[in-house]
C-alpha cells in the first residue's frame, strides 16, 4: 500500500537566461550516467528547507523509509497542450512500468538543479527546451518494505515542438495525453500512475494552469 505525505511552498520564478541559453549544454549520455546503475550517482541530502547537509548514494536514499534528498520533476507540453507522459522502464527498482509525468529524476551531489534538469531531459528524452520553475514540495510514498521515495522535490514546466527521441533503458513507453483525458484519469483511483506525479498534477491544475496554458483551445475547457 502507497503511503503518502506532502507539503507544498510556491513560488514562481524564470529557472533558464532570458535569451534562452541554458547554463551547460548537456552532452548524450555516457556509459555509467543512466540511472538504475549500482554506485552511478550520488544524491544530495537536504532538510525541510532545502538546505544542503550531505551526500548519500542513491540506493541508500531510496531504503527502508527513505532519506530526505533533493529531486526534480518536469511537465513537457507541445503545441496542442498535450503532456508528455511516460511508462517507466520494467528494470526502475521503484514503481517500475507505472506511468508519469515527463521527467523525473535528481540533481547530482556538486550540480546546480539547472544543469541537472536538462542534463536528463536530454538523457530521457533527447530535448532541449527552457523549463520553469512552479513550486517545490517535500512528499514521502513507500513503494514496499524496503524501499520509498523521500524528496524535496522541484517542479518544472516547459513546452517543446521537437520530436521525442525515448531513451528505451530509461523508458517503456510515452505518448502526448490531451489534458481532458489526463484529468479523467486521475481524478479516478489512477492505479498504474506514480505516486508523484498525481500529488503534482493536482498542484499544477489547482494553481497554476492559467500560467501554463496556451489562450484558447484548452484553456477554455480548464477555465469553463
Amino acid at each position: 500500500m502507497t503511503e503518502l505525505r506532502s507539503t507544498v511552498r510556491k513560488k514562481h520564478q524564470l529557472v533558464d537566461h532570458p535569451d534562452g541559453r541554458l547554463e551547460q549544454e548537456a552532452d548524450a549520455p555516457a556509459a555509467g550516467d543512466l540511472e538504475g546503475e549500482p554506485g552511478a550517482e550520488q544524491l544530495i541530502l537536504v532538510d525541510d528547507a532545502d538546505r544542503e547537509i550531505g551526500q548519500m548514494a542513491k540506493a541508500d536514499c531510496h531504503a527502508a523509509g527513505g532519506v530526505l534528498h533533493r529531486a526534480f520533476s518536469l511537465f513537457i507540453f507541445n503545441a496542442r497542450d498535450e503532456l508528455l507522459v511516460q511508462q517507466r522502464s520494467a528494470h526502475k527498482s521503484l514503481w517500475p512500468n507505472y506511468w508519469s509525468n515527463s521527467c523525473c529524476s535528481h540533481p547530482r551531489f556538486g550540480e546546480s538543479m539547472t544543469t541537472a534538469i536538462h542534463r536528463r531531459l536530454m538523457e530521457e528524452l533527447g530535448l532541449h527546451c527552457a523549463l520553469k520553475f512552479l513550486f517545490k514540495f517535500k512528499y514521502q510514498a513507500q513503494y514496499n518494505q524496503t524501499s520509498a521515495e523521500h524528496e524535496l522535490c522541484s517542479v518544472f514546466y516547459g513546452r517543446t515542438s521537437t520530436a521525442v527521441h525515448a531513451n528505451r533503458a530509461e523508458i517503456t513507453d510515452w505518448r502526448w495525453m490531451p489534458l481532458q483525458q489526463l484529468q479523467e484519469q486521475l481524478a479516478g483511483p489512477a492505479q498504474g500512475y506514480t505516486p508523484w506525479f498525481k500529488l503534482e498534477w493536482e498542484q499544477i491544475r489547482r494553481d497554476h494552469m492559467n500560467d501554463i496554458l496556451i489562450p484558447g483551445g484548452t484553456r477554455a475547457w480548464v477555465f469553463r
